[in-house]
């Protein structure tokens, strides 16, 4: 590898502090790297030209804003976990400086993930986890749902996410819905909350094509991510769908790895309720 980026949450000073150590250690190896916080998008978008990997410090947020950041370059990411549950990341913050030069000579291997691309108007937006549809204030909203062009219901509900793989061990999960194996390309169709409609999540194939719609006089925002927000305007269509980019992670663990992993991060998700 010729050259790294380093992308940290700027808030924490223990992410802070690795981003630093980092950079110190590819620099020891005659290794071109460069640094920039997460939250700095405009500043570290132009530098992802030409970089080999990206090494993002923090937690799951973190990775979400790096994804964002690279795409649709697709460059490879390493989540260093510096957060809590992880479920994304590969490894944990001390084991970073002694894994690190094993992944410089080539060891590891890549997974992809399928992505979301949401249409709003004349906007094309990308998401890892998922694009939800909520209501503004917190109560019901109609929500009008197609898939391929014909009409499933009208959901009574919160909102509605539409996620990912990725995005099944998320906010999808707390709402009762179903997790799908990390490099399925499915999307899931969640209501949140739901009052009148069909409440029960859809599974739909990759090649689906979702539309969603806020009822008449309805105040609702489009969230992605959790990290990027649109008001909406009431009978304006939301069209979502796999995304012809892929977020592409650097692993050292087994595929299989998965399985005993997530049952770990819920175990601890659920004591710490």
């Amino acid at each position: 590898m010729k050259r790294i980026g380093i992308l940290y949450r700027p808030l924490s000073e223990k992410t802070r502090d690795l981003a630093e150590k980092l950079e110190d250690f590819l620099s020891s190896r005659q290794i071109s790297s460069w640094r920039c916080a997460t939250w700095d998008e405009d500043e570290a978008r132009p530098q992802v030209a030409d970089t080999d990997l990206i090494l993002s410090v923090g937690g799951d947020g973190t990775i979400l804003r790096a994804v964002r950041i690279v795409t649709p370059l697709s460059v490879p990411i390493l989540g260093i976990n510096l957060g809590k549950l992880g479920f994304i990341t590969e490894i944990d913050g001390n084991q970073a400086l002694r894994v690190l030069p094993d992944l410089i000579e080539g060891k590891g291997w890549i997974e992809e993930r399928a992505m979301l691309e949401a249409g709003v108007e004349d906007k094309s937006l990308h998401a890892l986890n998922d694009v939800v549809l909520r209501s503004v204030p917190v109560r019901l909203v109609n929500v009008e749902a197609e898939v391929d062009g014909a009409a499933i219901t009208t959901y009574r509900a919160d909102g509605v996410i539409m996620s990912t793989a990725t995005g099944s061990t998320a906010y999808s999960l707390a709402c009762g819905g179903p997790i799908l194996h990390p490099r399925s390309r499915d999307i899931i169709l969640q209501p949140i909350s739901c009052h009148l409609g069909l409440s029960q999540a859809l599974v739909l194939p990759p090649q689906s094509k979702v539309v969603v719609r806020v009822g008449p006089g309805e105040k609702a925002v489009l969230c992605l991510d959790g990290q990027v927000e649109l008001p909406l305007a009431d009978g304006q269509d939301i069209t979502v769908k796999v995304s012809p980019h892929i977020a592409r992670f650097l692993r050292i663990h087994e595929p299989a790895h998965f399985y005993g992993s997530l049952s770990q991060k819920l175990q601890g998700r659920r004591a710490a309720c």
